[in-house]
């Protein structure tokens, strides 16, 4: 390879024998010293072998900007209060590794996302942690809720924004619309499914829709996101009743059996179903949260012995994510019937919701369904099983309501958070 000038952090040339490549030069790791990296101009890091490569032309310095933006407020517009939990969207571009760190302060937010300023001041910024959405768990769930508890009884916050990584994000957003009892102003969680330095970025359109959410009269637990793949419009859908659909289209989340609430542009919010209203009464945190839950995915000659483990292990309640109807294997060698009447006479609540996405469990249609009920398993109607899962560690956390299987499956029915729909709706063309 030809001596170069360059240096990490410049966009440069790499001449290979038949192309050149554009981009930024980066940081190579430690245990990779034969590999060069380069940060094209879509986003994306390439990685060529030493040996590969005629020469580095140095093009010029990439300009790094600092944190002395001055962000003008203004009494016009109303104040929102952001919870940054870390993902995609709460990220930054490093030019000397390629990879990403997070941003931390209301000048470097508005630096990547100027736009959503425009609508809102951003008064508060509360980072209780920077985690990815899988290394999560029901006590990040638990700082999250206090946090807004405490903003939301802000007379000077309109409304909150918690950003946050994709993959799980449906769990935090259940959780939250349990834990924040008489909600009294919008709590919106968005995302990222690309970086910010990538040309097709989500997150401006999903922050400025984020910003109306925030500042709208619709007092619910709301994920807002792109409706399609194009940068038009997003979705207010509800916390309890969205799931992500997609790993990497940027509309990857959807309504199940209902309508969004809302669509959400630059500009103005379009209703479509009903919401609750924001309101002047305080709301109150309950994140009381029993952790000894789990799902099971039902398969075809599932052993049932899986359920001697969470006996073993002392676990409270399970889901049960079941085929169709909500049916698990009830004849021959790997009947559960047995299994599940002994699990539930030693204390464990089972519930059943269907793998199906679309649809409600029913136990009144086949006899092998009817048997599982009238076991004491408990069917979440047209529950999500993710909403099913974070409500029932919820509902065991509060020792008031586990005192009969009575009560929980009472409290397990009730409709907290708008989790059951009576009427099914699928989410298309919105």
């Amino acid at each position: 390879m030809a001596e170069n000038s360059a240096k990490v952090g410049d966009y440069v040339e790499i001449h290979l024998s038949k192309i050149i490549y554009e981009g930024i030069l980066l940081e190579t790791p430690g245990n990779e010293k034969g590999v060069v990296l380069l940060k094209l101009d879509s986003g994306y890091n390439i990685g060529f072998n030493k040996k590969d490569i005629l020469k580095i032309k140095f093009l010029r310095k990439v300009k790094i900007l600092g944190n002395e933006i001055e962000i003008k407020k203004s009494r016009e517009k109303p104040n929102i209060a952001m919870i940054i939990t870390g993902g995609t969207i709460a990220s930054k571009y490093d030019a000397k590794t390629g990879g990403v760190t997070n941003l931390i302060n209301a000048q470097e937010l508005f630096r990547f996302y100027p736009e959503m300023f425009e609508k809102v001041n951003v008064a508060k910024i509360e980072i209780p942690f920077m985690k990815s959405s899988e290394d999560m768990d029901f006590k990040d769930w638990q700082k999250i809720g206090k946090i807004a508890e405490k903003l939301l009884n802000d007379g000077n916050i309109s409304g909150i924004i918690v950003t946050h990584g994709t993959d799980f994000l449906h769990y935090t957003a259940s959780a939250l619309s349990f834990f924040l009892r008489n909600l009294n102003k919008p709590v919106v969680l968005t995302y990222s499914q690309r970086s910010s330095d990538r040309a097709s970025s989500d997150a401006n359109l999903n922050l400025q829709c984020a910003a109306q959410a925030a500042i709208s009269d619709i007092a619910e637990v709301m994920i807002v996101g792109h409706a399609n793949s194009d940068d038009d419009f997003c979705l207010a859908m509800r916390g309890t009743k969205t799931r992500k659909m997609h790993t990497s289209r940027r509309d990857a989340f959807k309504m199940i059996n209902t309508k969004p609430i809302a669509r959400i542009f630059r500009d103005r919010i379009e209703i479509i179903s009903e919401y609750n209203r924001r309101q002047k009464t305080k709301t109150k945190y309950d994140g009381k949260f029993e952790s000894l839950v789990a799902t099971i995915k039902i398969y075809p000659g599932q052993n049932p012995d899986i359920l001697d483990y969470y006996l073993k292990k002392k676990y409270k309640g399970l889901i049960l994510e079941t085929s169709g109807l909500g049916h698990v294997p009830t004849k021959g060698k790997n009947s559960w019937m047995k299994k599940l009447k002994e699990i539930q006479k030693k204390g464990i609540v089972v519930c059943a919701v269907s793998q199906c996405i679309n649809g409600r469990v029913d136990p009144f249609v086949y006899s092998n369904a009817r048997e599982l009920f009238e076991s004491g398993v408990i069917y979440l109607e047209d529950m999500l099983s993710e909403t099913a899962l974070v409500k029932l560690g919820w509902v065991l956390g509060h020792d008031s309501w586990r005192k009969t299987k009575g009560e929980i499956k009472e409290k397990m029915l009730h409709n907290f958070a708008g989790e059951l729909n009576n009427r099914m709706e699928e989410d298309s063309n919105y």
